[in-house]
């Protein structure tokens, strides 16, 4: 009676938990269509789209699920290139949106590439004959140059404007390793992949300055001329020399007006009064106003038609697998990636594929095997390469299979070449903490990796590293040259490890053109031969109920900011030296950190 009692007991109990957890499941759907039919913005006569950059800009928005907002986890303070873009061409061709407002505020790009493209956009807005205003208390660097497009740029009376050109310096961490007592080992093909310098040296190498310079100031060059070509008071040349003298971080705001690089100092009530009379409205009417969400949520003006051409996002630092790091940052999953390219090829309904990537690489292996993959999918369908921000090492590795690559102006890419990096901590273990080891083995490399590590004496471990190393990268230079329809030798001539920008990219035909995502598309529905064509986004966002599941492992949102709030400038650093611990023994990607 009592087994009996138990076990009824707990057959209830579970029906109701079963019963509880399905109900709180069939509210949020509920709750998530509710706020998915509300959400449907509407266009009013006469209005404008803010466009608010006070945030970090990434390649892609993760997209506004339901649960998002009843979970209140939908962050625009991270905003996706793909959704900006998206948006500032669906202003563009509605015609009850007369213009943008850009308010500038803390905006980071992960790549300069990214802001770039948000000023093309925007610049091509301007050729509907619509108008674009910008505001800031303050404009950083990119921000700034983003925002220089806009027919007539306001600023606070007392801001300043952030233009002090592109560098740093880095963080070399190898005196601190002498005095814990640890060595890091490289084992690297190419002279100029550097990044093993900031735990191997103390200062930079002569090919990297060379490298990192020559990318540096083919940006700033770039960025110099944009703004130059729309604040027609300044040449590129005055511009960079203000920028040498210090005027301009430092400058009285009057200075900024006299220089052309803004039209008023005025706070915000006095935009309004401009936006206003733009419109044409009186001055106690209000504003008609879509944000970016709101953008988003709308659908496009003109309905899609014709045959698909599959828009496929690869950005982020390529894996072998999914990791537990509580790093909020987006990957290229290796296997995941290979499975998504796979059911593409064998889609009947995709005529094309845009391979989208802004990846500065990652895992030698999981590189190969993606690359292998469009190998596959090209078998089927054209395959064109769109490059974002930076295409590079693994990234480029991706890249080089594609029937014709598109790449920004500057856009980062190159850095063929592989390295492993291989921490000794003999001294920290032995010398410092008095740890001693002793073991059997039954042959002379049994103990391979432990050697590399822990012995002292351990010259033949790493020239049997060194091999394994020189066989991935004369395998990278076989992908390359094979992709690119050239020879090993040719290839080796442009690679060693260097990183290029585009524009110097392209007459070495490490690129065929530059351009954006919109003329990839074009050219690979041309290749294709389709008349009518439309864009649809890859890999597709996962179901609401999925996101939930996933939710915490996702976001790491909590013990994530909490580092970055305590750790301040060395979170970076730190993750990357977490990385380290986690990832491929082989690498194929850029420096620590590319400094803009």
């Amino acid at each position: 009676m009592k087994s009996f009692l138990k076990y009824t007991l707990a057959t209830i109990c579970g029906l109701v938990i079963f019963t509880f957890i399905a109900g709180v499941f069939f509210l949020l759907s509920l709750a998530g269509m509710a706020a998915s039919d509300t959400s449907m913005p509407s266009v009013k006569s006469n209005s404008v789209f803010v466009l608010k950059l006070d945030g970090s800009v990434q390649e892609r928005g993760e997209g506004g699920t339901p649960l998002d907002f009843i979970l209140s986890q939908g962050d625009m303070s991270i905003m996706g290139l793909d959704d900006i873009v998206a948006s500032i061409n669906k202003a563009k061709d509605h015609p009850d949106i007369k213009g943008i407002y850009i308010e500038g505020g803390a905006t980071a790009f992960d790549y300069p590439a990214t802001a770039q493209q948000v000023r093309d956009a925007l610049k091509d807005f301007k050729k509907s004959g619509k108008w674009i205003i910008a505001y800031a208390d303050n404009f950083t660097q990119q921000g700034y140059y983003v925002a220089s497009v806009a027919d007539s740029i306001f600023m606070a009376p007392k801001a300043m404007i952030e233009l002090k050109g592109i560098g740093g310096k880095r963080e070399y961490l190898t005196g601190l390793y002498e005095k814990i007592g640890v060595k890091y080992q490289p084992v690297r093909v190419g002279k100029y992949k550097s990044y093993v310098e900031s735990v191997t040296r103390k200062d930079m190498s002569p090919e990297n300055r060379e490298q990192t310079e020559a990318y540096q100031q083919g940006i700033w060059k770039h960025m110099l001329s944009d703004i130059a070509e729309s604040r027609t008071r300044l040449t590129a040349e005055q511009l960079d020399q203000m920028v040498s003298d210090s005027i301009l971080f430092f400058a009285d705001p009057a200075d900024y007006v006299k220089g052309g690089l803004i039209d008023v100092l005025a706070y915000p009530e006095a935009v309004k009064l401009e936006v206003k009379s733009l419109l044409g409205i009186d001055n106690d009417d209000d504003i008609s106003q879509l944000m970016l969400s709101d953008m988003i949520a709308l659908p496009p003006v003109e309905k899609e038609k014709g045959d698909e051409v599959a828009v496929y996002y690869a950005y982020g630092e390529i894996i072998d697998q999914a990791s537990s790091l509580f790093s909020t940052e987006h990957n290229i999953i290796g296997k995941e990636t290979v499975d998504d390219l796979n059911k593409l090829a064998k889609d009947d309904d995709v005529k094309a594929v845009v391979l989208r990537v802004n990846s500065p690489g990652g895992s030698a292996k999981a590189s190969e095997e993606i690359a292998h993959a469009i190998t596959k999918l090209k078998e089927k369908k054209p395959v064109v390469v769109s490059m974002g921000g930076c295409a590079a090492s693994g990234g480029y590795m991706i890249s080089a299979y594609g029937d014709y690559i598109f790449a920004e102006p500057t856009t980062i890419t190159g850095s063929i070449g592989i390295f492993g990096l291989i921490p000794n901590v003999s001294e920290l273990a032995t010398g410092k903490l008095g740890i001693t080891f002793d073991g059997t083995k039954t042959n002379q490399y049994t103990d391979f990796e432990e050697n590399l590590v822990f012995g002292k004496d351990n010259a033949q471990e790493l020239k049997f590293m060194q091999t394994y190393v020189d066989r991935g990268y004369q395998s990278f230079l076989d992908i390359v040259a094979d992709g690119r329809k050239s020879t090993r030798e040719q290839i080796h001539e442009v690679a060693q490890g260097r990183v290029w920008l585009a524009t110097d990219a392209l007459p070495i035909k490490l690129v065929d053109q530059l351009g954006s995502l919109d003329d990839a598309v074009k050219k690979a529905a041309e290749l294709a031969k389709l008349e009518a064509y439309h864009k649809k986004s890859y890999p597709q966002p996962a179901p609401w109920y999925e996101q939930l599941i996933n939710m915490s492992e996702k976001k790491g949102s909590y013990l994530d900011s909490e580092l970055r709030e305590m750790l301040g400038e060395f979170y970076q650093p730190f993750l990357n030296a977490r990385r380290d611990m986690q990832r491929n023994r082989l690498q194929a990607r850029l420096p620590i950190m590319l400094n803009f």
